[in-house]
């Protein structure tokens, strides 16, 4: 089995489940949009963005760390993951506590006066969530993804479940509406104005169990740190630390900082906080994208590090890169042409569809994130690691910026225009750079038409109407089409390969 098929097999494994548990886990946003208000669907946003930015923090590199010296150092394995593992647990004790006695300062900084609890509880999920990093990405290296998936769906299955058991069945027992027999009982619990509450106390019993579970599946460690064995290991992830800020600030900051920016009334009817829930709904529509790009990376990362001696490895990378492109930018447009149809099963209410139209400019942007990823894979084999914080800082600069000149002007366009823009930016930075210290033979006119091909079809699928629901179904979808014309009169002999050889492209 070749390479290429062995990456193909566990991005399917990956992918199979990070779109199954995402398609359990998608169904909360139409129960969050139905039992909660447009302000707890934005405290939800904004508090998700704070937890993101803080994993990072969390984890501080030490993921892709793992990965580089577990494969690519000549130490040993069982050694380097004793270590990672004892800093991080000790670090995250550290900084857990710090977000639980300063909880009720952050409460009131973020607008959340007389909820200090709510900040207690993230500081445990983000500790939990650090110290399951490392044996999440052991089962990676190891090439176990089987094991990974179903743990990660069996977190995800319980999540879900009790989102389900704490907002929708304790509020219709609560109400009256059956099992009436546990009304008081339930009553006694439950808490008819909590919100974010249950989404957050459902996340942090559903990771605590996740933690025996997990260790059994990867493997217990000594406890051990020695900082002559950790010292080179902090040397290379510290700039990956500082690219996972700035990363993260392009990912979640049109989230976190949109109700802070948009002007009062800008939406008539609206608070700022309900106008980020609504964004932050519709953001959640490009995850068809993001499900692709997470998938991709959990089984890629570990595939780029071990392939890596292979004096044929920048032309199995190129070829990994064109085959993303190909399927990411048909993905894109069988998104975008069937949001009409999306949108009435996820987002529910009328109010929160008339935004869908940010949606393929989002897609585009996680596109391009795809493609930072993949391009990323130079500086981390040539331990330049140093120019990920570059190329990412840059990318928030880009961000921030657009977010304040345009958010006050075009709103939701504006926030979605920040996204394309700073990963745009960074996958060329990332490019022109790369060919200069690890030389990619990628093939960049091609990928870049097809993106653009892509991008228009998407577009004018989104806005094609016709008063007949089934030609408007028919019509959106031949926009496929054209692109696969594309590629078969592009990619003529890599399909002829394919079929004869039965290899991939």
């Amino acid at each position: 089995m070749s390479q290429l098929k062995k990456l193909a097999g566990q991005t399917a494994i990956y992918g199979i489940s990070s779109i199954l548990g995402r398609t359990i886990n998608f169904f909360l946003l139409p129960l969050y949009i139905i039992y909660l208000d447009k302000d707890a669907l934005g405290s939800f946003t904004n508090l998700y963005a704070f937890i993101a930015f803080f994993n990072v923090v969390f984890t501080y590199g030490m993921e892709t760390t793992f990965f580089r010296f577990y494969t690519g150092k000549g130490l040993d394995p069982k050694k380097v993951y004793a270590q990672i593992q004892s800093l991080l647990l000790v670090s995250s004790l550290i900084l857990g506590s710090c977000i639980f006695f300063g909880s009720e300062a952050l409460s009131i900084w973020l607008n959340y006066p007389g909820k200090a609890y709510l900040f207690k509880w993230v500081a445990a999920i983000l500790a939990i969530d650090a110290v399951l990093a490392i044996p999440y990405a052991k089962l990676r290296v190891e090439n176990k993804p089987l094991k990974f998936a179903l743990s990660k769906l069996g977190n995800i299955l319980l999540n879900v479940g009790l989102n389900i058991l704490m907002i929708s069945v304790g509020y219709h027992i609560w109400n009256g509406d059956y099992l009436t027999g546990l009304q008081n009982t339930v009553g006694a619990l439950y808490q008819p104005d909590w919100g974010i509450e249950y989404i957050l106390i459902a996340n942090l019993i559903a990771n605590a169990v996740m933690i025996p579970i997990l260790f059994m599946l990867s493997g217990f460690f000594t406890f051990k740190i020695e900082w002559e064995y950790i010292k080179p290991m902090w040397k290379y992830a510290i700039p990956l630390f500082f690219m996972g800020l700035a990363g993260v600030t392009n990912e979640v900051f049109s989230r976190s900082i949109f109700e802070f920016v948009i002007p009062e009334n800008f939406y008539p009817g609206l608070t700022p906080r309900e106008a980020g829930g609504i964004f932050g709904a519709n953001f959640k529509l490009a995850i068809f994208m993001s499900l692709i790009i997470q998938a991709f990376k959990f089984a890629a990362e570990p595939f780029f590090f071990n392939q890596s001696t292979d004096k044929n490895s920048p032309l199995l990378f190129a070829k990994v890169m064109h085959a993303f492109i190909i399927f990411c930018s048909l993905l894109m447009i069988m998104v975008s042409v069937n949001l009409n149809i999306l949108g009435k099963f996820i987002l529910v209410e009328e109010e929160y569809m008339e935004v869908m139209y940010i949606v393929p400019i989002l897609l585009l942007g996680y596109l391009f994130l795809g493609i930072y990823f993949n391009l990323s894979i130079w500086f981390k084999l040539t331990d330049q690691t140093k120019y990920s914080f570059y190329f990412t800082l840059i990318g928030a600069i880009v961000t921030v910026i657009v977010i304040f000149i345009f958010v006050p002007k075009i709103g939701y366009m504006g926030a979605a225009l920040s996204t394309i823009s700073c990963y745009f930016i960074m996958s060329a930075l990332c490019y022109f750079y790369g060919q200069r210290y690890f030389p990619i033979p990628y093939k960049l006119l091609k990928g870049l038409t097809y993106i653009l091909l892509a991008s228009t079809l998407s577009y004018a699928g989104f806005f094609l109407e016709t008063e007949n629901q089934i030609l408007q179904f028919l019509l959106k979808n031949l926009m496929v089409i054209p692109f696969v014309i594309l590629i078969l009169a592009f990619e003529k002999k890599e399909i002829q390969t394919l079929f004869r050889n039965r290899i991939p492209l």
